[in-house]
């Protein structure tokens, strides 16, 4: 379970394939903390500490989740939003974030806001919850946000100096692919009415 609130950037520094899967090795800094078996969310994308050499750990993503996400699109010197998985007794500082994506989306608009930047996103509907409301949460690439003028398939996101410095939005620009995990309670409240509505 994640908060939606990125600790820091890590590089990639190289990528394997294995079969039908990758591995990503990445330096962060906070490397030597980390344990084999620990989560660690990527883009949002919840995976398991593999291997950890000195200010590198290597983590492996399977076909379904390079599909689904856009980590199949990681290249070496790219920059990924980290944040290790929350402590019970941790303040939830985002909102609830399970680092399981459900789809991506590409980025149609940046736009300067005097300080500040308006990020707009479009995506393909598909049902069941996956969907943004007006003041309600979504996490882009891992970072918890507040959604502004959602519509059936797109929505926009307000991103101050501070998060834009400290998460790969920076490097998010017209054209780029992001990875959405939606609200876990509006993909419940879905599936519930779907269930009594049949």
């Amino acid at each position: 379970m994640f908060s939606g609130i990125v600790e820091r950037m890590g590089e990639v520094v190289s990528i394997r394939e294995d079969r039908q899967n990758k591995d990503f090795t990445l330096r962060a800094d906070f490397a030597s903390e980390l344990k084999i078996d620990q989560s660690v969310a990527h883009n949002g994308v919840c995976l398991t500490v593999t291997r950890i050499e000195g200010d590198t750990y290597t983590v492996t993503a399977m076909k379904e989740t390079l599909d689904r996400s856009n980590l199949g699109l990681l290249r070496v010197g790219d920059w990924v939003n980290l944040e290790r998985s929350m402590k019970p007794d941790a303040l939830l500082d985002g909102h609830i974030v399970q680092g399981h994506v459900d789809q991506t989306a590409r980025c149609t608009a940046r736009e300067d806001a005097d300080g500040s930047w308006y990020y707009t996103f479009e995506y393909e509907p598909r049902g069941g919850g996956m969907c943004t409301v007006e003041k309600g949460s979504v996490a882009v690439n891992g970072v918890s946000l507040t959604v502004c003028d959602p519509t059936e398939r797109s929505f926009r996101v307000a991103i101050i100096p501070y998060t834009y410095e400290h998460t790969n939005f920076c490097r998010i620009d017209v054209g780029s692919t992001v990875n959405l995990e939606f609200d876990i309670v509006g993909k419940y409240i879905a599936r519930l009415m779907q269930q009594y509505t049949k």
